[in-house]
């Protein structure tokens, strides 16, 4: 058993008040009891009871514990990595008020979901580029999240291998054994327009590996303009330029590496069925610490406290036999 708190001068009072209160009350008994030529032995019994009275207050002050003092403490958690497409055709406001700021507020959501876990983010187009590593700070996540615009990519189409290939990097860079990969997530956020050629190779290696691949679309089939700071996007020709959700692609991404599929737009909002399935992911352990978890037990000692304390108010015993 060991003591929260060590014996002080607090404790040294009530002993010292005790003593000399009882001190003076047995002297004065013995006194009388001696003067009637009668014995006095009686008036220990109910020295005996106060006294294991005040030891027993004085222990559950001090706050007594005991039991198994150290208990093991995993930490478990996940790895998630977002791959956020800033192509042209996010600008695109068939999802109000546009497709990429509607990403962001959901993201930040999905950020304040797994705060126990690992979050980072690649941004991508033709080419990928790392906006936040993994990282558990929550407020610098969600300040990358905010400073993400399509001028911080080439505008020259998507293409979905650079980000996947470099999130399997990111992801192997933490090393672990094989069977932890499964707790390591990739969340493909696009509208779906992939005119890249080695998507396929890299979507062998994620489902090799046993990463789960979640996709997000983001838009409408009938799609929408594509803002620009002069009016709409045109082609070459004049045009202008109708983005629309292409969903087969991302669901073919999903469906190859046993991962699934959600979507938003006018009418629709899969986030929170998102988070609910990389809920169901089981963690990998981080970290595992012995940790004091004995308790403080004063409660036993004043409970013994109060009844030994009972006993003596219900108990009467004659200090002076006549």
């Amino acid at each position: 058993m060991t003591l929260f708190r060590e014996f002080g001068w607090v404790e040294g009072i009530f002993i010292g008040v005790f003593l000399l209160g009882y001190g003076l009350y047995l002297a004065r008994i013995i006194k009388i009891s001696r003067l009637l030529n009668t014995p006095y032995s009686t008036v220990f019994i109910k020295l005996f009871l106060r006294s294991a009275v005040l030891i027993l207050l004085i222990v559950s002050i001090l706050g007594p514990t005991f039991g198994d003092s150290k208990r093991e403490i995993k930490s478990v958690g996940k790895d998630i990595m977002f791959c956020v497409d800033l192509s042209k055709s996010m600008d695109a406001f068939d999802v109000q008020p546009t497709r990429l700021e509607k990403i962001k507020f959901e993201m930040k959501k999905i950020v304040s979901a797994f705060s126990s876990d690992r979050v980072g983010v690649i941004i991508f187009s033709s080419e990928a580029f790392m906006q936040c590593p993994l990282t558990y700070d929550q407020n610098a996540l969600n300040l990358f999240i905010e400073t993400m615009n399509t001028n911080l990519v080439p505008a020259s189409g998507t293409d979905f291998s650079p980000p996947l290939k470099m999130a399997l990097s990111k992801l192997d860079d933490q090393e672990g054994p094989s069977d932890q990969q499964k707790s390591k997530v990739i969340i493909l956020i696009s509208d779906g327009e992939d005119f890249g050629e080695e998507t396929e190779s890299i979507i062998k290696e994620v489902d090799d590996r046993d990463i789960k691949l979640f996709t997000l679309g983001v838009g409408t089939e009938e799609g929408s303009q594509i803002g620009t700071a002069k009016g709409y996007k045109t082609d070459r020709q004049g045009n202008t330029v109708v983005s629309k959700l292409n969903p087969a692609s991302l669901k073919n991404l999903a469906s190859k590496t046993d991962g699934q599929y959600f979507e938003i737009n006018e009418s629709r909002n899969d986030v929170n069925k998102l988070i609910n399935s990389i809920n169901k992911i089981e963690g990998q352990v981080r970290d595992a610490r012995l940790v004091d978890v004995s308790a403080n037990r004063y409660f036993y000692f004043l409970l013994a406290a109060l009844i030994l304390l009972a006993l003596d108010v219900l108990v009467s015993v004659k200090t002076v036999s006549i």
